[in-house]
């Protein structure tokens, strides 16, 4: 496997809709002045944006965290441009880029230092041949006061890996049960 470059990646993204919306350089002030957490093409991988769509889990009804039974009230949606998660505790949220993964690459995405260096951790899976969809992004507070989180800037950097050939079976070969997932999608089973 080798890491895509800038230049690959604008290249998928410009000619083949790989990120959508694409942004070409890496932003880290906006027209205003107004500083940033950097979002964009960067030398080899892309800082994914936040969206401003949250579900931040709440504990309210005592229930058990079961990922083949996941109870969806155990979130309260919010919609804004920052997002406060409770200590020790996480949110869920989606990036505002759709993402088509090409056949002969696999990602990965890992948070951004500026959060992480916070306790604020970002987990995603890998996103595999051939998916396509907004990024569920999983953010947790590992700190013991609350976190917050601004929408509509870089939350977390892709990584882009290409094989030396395509691999057989592809996650829209085997029906992938997250594919083309839009907003933020909860545990399926």
């Amino acid at each position: 496997m080798s890491i895509l470059s800038d230049k690959e990646i604008r290249r998928l993204a410009v000619e083949h809709g790989m990120i959508e919306p694409f942004v070409n350089r890496q932003v880290r002030h906006l027209e205003n002045g107004e500083r940033v957490i950097g979002y964009g093409l960067s030398s080899y991988g892309y800082d994914l944006r936040v969206a401003d769509e949250f579900k931040v889990f709440t504990n309210v009804f005592n229930t058990v965290v079961d990922p083949k039974n996941f109870d969806v009230k155990s979130f309260v949606d919010l919609k804004g441009e920052t997002c406060i998660v409770p200590p020790n505790s996480f949110a869920l949220a989606r990036s505002i880029e759709y993402f088509r993964i090409p056949r002969d690459v696999l990602t990965i995405c890992v948070g951004k230092s500026t959060y992480a260096r916070c306790g604020i951790i970002v987990n995603v899976t890998p996103f595999e041949p051939e998916w396509e969809g907004h990024v569920t992004l999983e953010i947790s507070n590992t700190t013991p006061l609350p976190a917050k989180i601004y929408a509509n800037e870089g939350l977390a950097q892709v990584l882009f890996l290409r094989a030396s050939e395509p691999c057989e079976v592809s996650y829209q070969d085997r029906g992938g049960k997250y594919q083309r997932q839009r907003g933020i999608t909860t545990p399926l089973h």
